[in-house]
């Protein structure tokens, strides 16, 4: 059974930082493109940051220089590093594993991030 269980979240003020993990339970997680994506009250979900099987990362525009996304194979587990953070980075964030063999795509249940003074 493929889990994915996020932890790291919580309040922070301005300025402040949040690191936020992701457990991979049930998958290869070497086959996988992982990436975090966040979802504020009443809007879509969109992508924070990726990061291919070969360790290539991709950011949105918004997070670049404050972001940094990476994982570690021996724990099965993905990072954001959320540094500089800023009221609109307040949103529910989730993290992904999809595929690169089957295009299976795997969510996990959101972690909360508040940031406000």
């Amino acid at each position: 059974q493929v889990q994915l269980v996020e932890s790291g979240g919580g309040l922070v003020q301005p300025g402040g930082s949040l690191r936020l993990f992701c457990a991979f339970f049930g998958i290869n997680f070497a086959h996988y493109i992982l990436g975090w994506y966040r979802q504020a009250p009443g809007q879509q979900r969109d992508l924070v940051a990726r990061i291919t099987d070969g360790g290539g990362t991709n950011y949105a525009e918004s997070v670049k220089g404050r972001f940094t996304i990476s994982r570690d194979h021996a724990k099965n587990t993905v990072y954001l590093q959320m540094n500089s953070l800023k009221p609109e980075d307040t949103a529910a964030y989730y993290c992904d594993a999809l595929s690169i063999v089957t295009r299976s795509d795997y969510w996990g249940q959101g972690t909360q991030v508040a940031v406000s003074s």
